[in-house]
């Protein structure tokens, strides 16, 4: 049973941590990320996200499916519109019954996220707006 959100609801960790709690899993391996104001030399003042929602819920459904087949479970939250910095972006959780199938999955699924989920940011910097994923 997963759980999967895209809203520009604030993302509460502690609710997604209950989610993946159940007696039959030994291992919850949790990824938070933030607006970072940092990215090298290039300074980030907020963070505008967007989203192909039917999309993004079914590429999200390909991604955990697998998973929950394999006997973990998935929690995917990710926000969009404006947010600032330390706002939280995403949350990845997965709970496995061991922790280095939690430590696999939980990495896959923020990677392929990353690369296959239509979510857009546009990044506000000091110098200039930039788009990336």
């Amino acid at each position: 049973m997963h759980y999967l959100r895209i809203s520009d609801e604030p993302i509460d960790v502690s609710e997604m941590y209950k989610q993946l709690v159940a007696p039959e899993y030994g291992g919850i391996d949790m990824f938070v990320g933030t607006v970072r104001q940092w990215t090298g030399e290039i300074e980030t003042t907020k963070i505008e996200y967007s989203a192909y929602h039917p999309m993004a819920e079914k590429q999200l459904e390909k991604i955990a499916t697998p998973i929950e087949e394999q006997g973990g479970r998935v929690v995917v939250a990710h926000r969009t519109g404006e947010l600032t910095l330390t706002d939280i972006a995403v949350f990845v959780g997965v709970a496995a019954p061991h922790r280095a199938e939690a430590f696999k999955w939980c990495q896959h699924v923020i990677d392929t996220l990353k690369h296959e989920v239509p979510i857009w940011k546009k990044e506000y910097d000091t110098d200039k707006v930039r788009w990336g994923n």
